[in-house]
Parts: C-alpha cells; sequence; structure tokens
C-alpha cells in the first residue's frame, strides 16, 4: 500500500524540501494591506519581514478547503491513502475543516488527518514521522492513531525579541506592551501540550531567552518524557528572520544536548503565520520524542 503525506506550510516545509521529502505542502495564505499572499508562493521571507517592519495590516488565514482536496486529490491518482498533518488545532481551524473533508464520501478511508498539536520544527518532524511509518508498513489509519498519541510528546518554546506584534494581534493589551518594553521584556512562550501559545516565562536579555529555552527543554525530557538522556528525542532550532543567530544557537544547542538522536540539529524557519505574531529575532527550540514504532 502507498501513502502520501501532506501538510502545510505551517510545518515550515518549502515547496523545494517538500519535494526533497516527498511531502506534499499546502500554502497557508495571508493578507497583507488587503492583498492575498502565500507562503512560499508569490511573497518571500524578506519582503514578508520588510512589510511586517513598515507596519502593513497582515491577516491570516487557513487554506481554503479547495487548495486542501486539491492537493489530496492529486496524491490519490498514485497512492491508496493520504495522511494529512495540518497546523495545530491550537492555532488553526485548518485541522477541524481537514478532518470534516476527510469524511466526505470521496474521501472516507483513504484520507486521514491527526492533530499533530504542532507547529514548524515539531510538525516537520511529525511528517517526517508519518513518511517513516509508511515505509514500514503502517496503512493511513496506523499512522494517523500514532500521531494522536504521541501529539503532546513534544514541546516549543519561542523567545520574543519585541512586544509589538502580540500587542498588534491582540494576545497582549497596550498597556502591558509598554510597560514590557520600558522593563525591556522578551517573554518566552511555549506551545504547550495542548498545542496552543503560552506564556512560559519573561528574561530580559537574548542569552536569557536561550537560557530560558535550553532549561525549559531539559525540564521536559526529565520531567515530562522521562529521557533526560535523550534515548529516544531529536532537538530542533526555529527562527523567523535571522538564520545566523538560529545557526549559532544550534551549535550552542549540541553541547547543552549531546546525546540526542540527531547528528545534526535541523534548523528551520518558523511559518509566516506565526512569525507575524513573534517579529523579528524571533528564536526557537524543540524537543520530539519517537514513536515507539521507529524505535
Amino acid at each position: 500500500m502507498r501513502i502520501g503525506v501532506s501538510t502545510d506550510s505551517g510545518s515550515g516545509i518549502t515547496q523545494e524540501e517538500g519535494k526533497k521529502l516527498g511531502i506534499r505542502v499546502v500554502p497557508m495564505p495571508f493578507r497583507i494591506d488587503g492583498q492575498e499572499f502565500f507562503e512560499d508562493v508569490n511573497i518571500t521571507r524578506e519582503e514578508f519581514f520588510t512589510k511586517l517592519q513598515d507596519d502593513c495590516d497582515v491577516a491570516t488565514s487557513q487554506p481554503s478547503p479547495d487548495d486542501v482536496m486539491k492537493v489530496w486529490d492529486e496524491l490519490l491518482e498514485t497512492c491508496d491513502q493520504v495522511v494529512h498533518i495540518p497546523l495545530t488545532s491550537g492555532l488553526s481551524g485548518s485541522t477541524q475543516t481537514a478532518m470534516m473533508l476527510s469524511h466526505e464520501d470521496k474521501y472516507e478511508g483513504r484520507v486521514f488527518v491527526p492533530d499533530d498539536k504542532g507547529v514548524s520544527v515539531t510538525q516537520r518532524q511529525y511528517c517526517i514521522f508519518a513518511t517513516e511509518l509508511a515505509a514500514k508498513g503502517y496503512d493511513g489509519q496506523a499512522i494517523c492513531d500514532i500521531i494522536n498519541r504521541e501529539s503532546e510528546s513534544n514541546q516549543i518554546y519561542i523567545g520574543v525579541d519585541t512586544l509589538k506584534y502580540l500587542k498588534k494581534g491582540g494576545r497582549i493589551t497596550p498597556v502591558a506592551a509598554a510597560i514590557g518594553t520600558l522593563l525591556h521584556i522578551k517573554p518566552v512562550l511555549g506551545i504547550t501540550y495542548g498545542g496552543k501559545l503560552d506564556s512560559y516565562t519573561k528574561v530580559r536579555t537574548t542569552k536569557q531567552v536561550r537560557e530560558a529555552i535550553i532549561r525549559g527543554l531539559k525540564n521536559e525530557l526529565s520531567e515530562r518524557l522521562g529521557d533526560k538522556d535523550m534515548n529516544n528525542c531529536y532537538v530542533c532550532v526555529a527562527y523567523t528572520d535571522n538564520p545566523e543567530q538560529a545557526e549559532a544557537f544550534a551549535e550552542e544547542m549540541k553541547a547543552e544536548f549531546p546525546d540526542r538522536l540527531n547528528a545534526e540539529i535541523v534548523v528551520n524557519p518558523l511559518s509566516l503565520l506565526i512569525s507575524c505574531h513573534i517579529g523579528q529575532n524571533g528564536l526557537g527550540a524543540a524537543v520530539i520524542e519517537r514513536p515507539a514504532e521507529l524505535k
């Protein structure tokens, strides 16, 4: 049985990388000053961040049902089943929409939609897990069940360099943003067990952001995952617009987590849908547990 895997650009997987990985990527749409764009299709990251810095009005959305179904239809021309892994249900309606579509007559029993409760590098890794499980002979339903079971076995922390975009998106009040800016506060956010973006801690320097992320991941490994020696976990780094900073952080993470599964730490951009709330110099990292079926 041949299994196709699809996702959306919330995973941080570009169209080019998707071709290499054998994963179809549905681009997430958004509007800038009323004009519609599609991530990694008709706007570059550099153009996006220029518009963000220029205070353009940015509104995000989920992919249209037609765009999602078009990818499924194309995959089903050569595949028996499809596993579609969208952005966490805690941040987007993409999961609920895709689940509803998968129950239409022509997709019932052929398209399976788990809720991986991930974003960026965590969502990306679950897409890779899906391809690996398919290669081991698991069918779409089994892969969906495994990802749903494992969906709380990942954690990503993201440091925010400016409060400007959290205020603009209504995630903090203007008063809190003004006070925080005066105090040079840099929040560190976590996408937690339910797949929602929550506050983890607050610091004042970029160095403290990195330290807080590392501390949070180590706590996850020892307290929740019970794998402080990292016998079964991957480490990944994510960023908004500063790849040099992210690569330097990855080198730091190699020393902090020497026993990780992946020799080279994956460094991938956060999706524009997330980046528009984080802004410039956003930096994050994640730990992701490998499913038992892939040990």
